[in-house]
C-alpha cells in the first residue's frame, strides 16, 4: 500500500493526514484542515513541503510520530530529520535481535544527535552458569583458577561488545554531541565470577575489540566540539587512565559533569588523578569510586579557580575497598574547605557492602549529606551508624535507604538492640528535611513505623517498607480485640496524612533494583537537578 502511494501521479491528491497530524497542523496554524483546497486542487499529506512536514512532526509526541511517518514515503524522509532528534535515550537488552534496529537508529541519528544516552540492561540473563559446568566452575575456582561461563553467557558478553561498538563507531565523528551517558548493565555476571581476562579472551581473542572500543571511545572526546556531560558507568573498560586525555583543553575547561565508574580496572589504578581534574574548572557535577575521591582531588575543588561544585555522587564498594585503601580520603578539614568554597554542594553515597567500622571512618562530619543508600549481601549496617548519621547530616538528609539480603536463619538484624530508643526513630526526629525512607532486610516494630509516621507526617513522601521487615511486639499481638496489622496501616496513614500500605513483595519497591543500575538512575537524576 505504501508503495502504491509512492508510485501515483504528481497530479493526483495525496493521502489524507492522519487524525493527530491534521489536528496538530491546524492547531499550529500551518495549513487547512482535511477536506480543505488550495487553488481549487486537494491538499493531501505526500504535497507538502518538506518543512512544513518537519514543523508539524515537532508538535507530536513521539509514538505518533512514527505512526504519521507511515503516511508516505516522504514522509518517511522527514522523520529523521536532525532537528526531531536532539536526545535520544535508548535501552538496549543484551541481545543479538536488537543490533539491526540499532544499527538503523545509529545510522540515521549518530552524526547529528546532541544528547546520547544508552543503558544496555542485563534484564535477559541467564540466572545460572547451569549443570555441570557450575560444578567444574566451584572446582575451578578451588584451585585458584577463574570458573568457566557457560556458552549462553559467552554470547552475551561477545553481543555486548557488538552492541557497544555499534553505539560508538556512530558518534565518533558526532561534533554536535553535547551530553554522552552509557550505562552498562553487566553487573550480573560479576556475581558468577568477574569476568577476567580469561573470560574476555574467549570472547575477544588479542583483546582486539576492547581496544577498538577504547579507541573509538577516545575519537570522541577528541573530536567533540560542545560536550558538556559525559558520564561512563560500569562499561567494561571503556575507560582508561588515559581516556581524558584526549579531551582538549578547551573542552575539559567548559565541562559541567564527569560520571567515571568502572568495578574491572585492574588493582589500585584510578580513572582520574587529582591533576587531571585541575582542567576540570567548570565542573558542577562528579561522580566517582568513593576510593578515587582523595584529599588531593578535595583541594583540587576547593581552589578558588574551579567554579562551585554542586552535586558530588561517591560509590562505596567494598570491592574498592579491599583492593585499594581509604588513607587518601578526604580528611573533616578538606571537606569544611570543599564546602566553603561551594556553598551549595550536596553529596550523595551508596554504600555497598562496606563494613561498619568503615562507614564509621568514611562519615566525616563536615559532608553535606544529602541521600544515603546502603546494600548489602555480606554484611549489615549497625545502629551506630545509623545513629551518627542522623546526629551530623540532620540539617541536609533528605533520603535515607536501607537494603539487606544477608541470608540469616535467625531473622533480621534489629537495629534498636541494646539501645533506649531505635536509630530509624531518632533518624525521623533528627532529620526535618527527611522526605523518603525505605527498608527491607531489618526488623522495624510497627510502634516506631507509627512513631516514624506521626514525627515526619506529609512532609515524608516516601515511606516504603517490605512487609516481611514489620514485626509485633508481644502486647500487640496479645491484644485481642485489636487487629495489628489493620491498626498499623490505620495509624501510618493517619500519621502521613494519606493511604499506606506495606510492600508485599520487595521487588515492588520503587527503589529495588541491582545497586550499580540504581546508583546510575539516582546519580543522573540528582545531577540533573541542579
Amino acid at each position: 500500500m505504501l508503495l502504491f502511494l509512492s508510485q501515483e501521479p504528481e497530479a493526483r491528491p495525496g493521502p489524507p493526514l492522519p487524525p493527530p497530524v491534521a489536528a496538530a497542523a491546524a492547531a499550529a496554524g500551518l495549513g487547512p484542515a482535511p477536506g480543505m483546497s488550495v487553488c481549487g486542487e486537494a491538499v493531501g499529506a505526500g504535497s507538502l513541503p518538506s518543512e512544513l512536514v518537519v514543523h508539524i512532526f515537532s508538535f507530536l509526541a513521539g509514538p505518533d510520530r512514527l505512526r504519521a511517518s507511515a503516511a508516505c514515503s516522504h514522509w518517511r524522509e522527514c522523520l529523521f530529520y536532525p532537528a526531531l532528534w536532539p536526545r535520544l535515550r535508548l535501552s538496549l537488552r543484551v541481545s543479538p535481535a536488537e543490533r539491526p534496529r540499532l544499527e538503523f537508529l545509529m545510522r540515521k541519528c549518530g552524526w547529528f544527535v546532541r544528547e546520547l544516552r544508552v543503558q544496555f540492561a542485563a534484564d535477559n540473563y541467564p540466572s545460572g552458569g547451569g549443570g555441570a559446568a557450575a560444578g567444574e566452575g566451584a572446582a575451578a575456582a578451588g584451585d585458584g583458577e577463574a570458573p568457566p561461563l557457560c556458552p549462553r553467557w559467552l554470547d552475551l558478553l561477545r553481543t555486548y561488545l557488538e552492541l557497544v561498538l555499534c553505539v560508538l563507531s556512530s558518534v565518533r565523528n558526532n561534533r554536535n554531541l553535547q551530553k554522552l551517558s552509557l550505562f552498562g548493565d553487566i553487573s550480573i555476571l560479576q556475581q558468577h565470577g568477574s569476568i577476567s581476562n580469561t573470560y574476555l579472551g574467549k570472547v575477544d581473542p588479542d583483546g582486539k575489540k576492547i581496544k577498538q572500543i577504547q579507541q573509538l571511545f577516545e575519537e570522541i572526546l577528541g573530536n567533540s566540539r560542545q560536550l558538556k556531560w559525559l558520564s561512563c558507568g560500569f562499561m567494561l573498560q571503556i575507560v582508561t587512565p588515559t581516556s581524558l586525555s584526549s579531551l582538549s583543553n578547551p573542552i575539559a575547561n567548559s565541562m559541567e559533569h564527569l560520571s567515571l565508574l568502572d568495578n574491572h580496572i585492574p588493582g589500585n589504578t584510578t580513572l582520574i588523578t587529582a591533576v587531571e581534574l585541575e582542567r576540570f574548572v567548570n565542573l558542577r557535577s562528579l561522580a566517582l569510586d568513593f576510593c578515587d575521591f582523595t584529599a588531593e582531588m578535595a583541594r583540587v575543588l576547593a581552589d578558588s579557580n574551579h567554579v562551585p561544585l554542586h552535586r558530588l555522587s561517591l560509590l562505596v564498594h567494598s570491592v574498592s575497598i579491599m583492593h585499594k585503601s581509604l588513607d587518601s580520603m578526604p580528611e573533616d578539614e578538606n571537606w569544611k574547605a570543599l564546602t566553603r568554597n561551594s556553598t551549595n554542594l550536596r553529596v550523595y553515597i551508596m554504600a555497598f557492602d562496606v563494613k561498619s567500622d568503615d562507614m564509621l571512618r568514611i562519615l566525616k562530619p563536615s559532608i553535606p549529606l544529602e541521600r544515603i543508600h546502603f546494600d548489602s549481601y555480606i554484611t549489615c549496617v549497625s545502629g551506630a551508624v545509623v545513629d551518627l548519621i542522623s546526629r551530623q547530616y540532620d540539617k541536609f538528609l533528605t533520603h535515607f535507604i536501607l537494603m539487606n539480603d544477608v541470608i540469616d536463619m535467625s531473622g533480621f538484624p534489629d537495629l534498636s538492640d541494646n539501645r533506649n530508643e531505635d536509630p530509624l526513630v531518632l533518624l525521623a526526629w533528627r532529620c526535618t528535611r527527611l522526605s523518603l525512607l525505605a527498608v527491607h532486610g531489618y526488623t522495624v516494630w510497627a510502634h516506631n513505623l507509627i512513631a516514624i509516621a506521626r514525627l515526619r507526617g506529609s512532609d515524608l513522601k516516601v515511606l516504603e517498607v517490605t512487609e516481611e521487615s514489620i514485626d509485633f511486639d508481644q502486647g500487640e499481638l496479645a491484644d485481642q480485640d485489636v487487629d495489628p496489622v489493620h491498626n498499623l496501616i490505620e495509624q501510618v496513614s493517619l500519621g502521613l496524612g494519606r493511604p499506606w500500605h506495606a510492600v508485599m513483595d520487595i521487588e515492588l519497591l520503587s527503589v529495588f533494583t541491582e545497586p550499580t543500575r540504581h546508583f546510575y538512575r539516582e546519580m543522573q537524576s540528582f545531577s540533573e537537578g541542579i
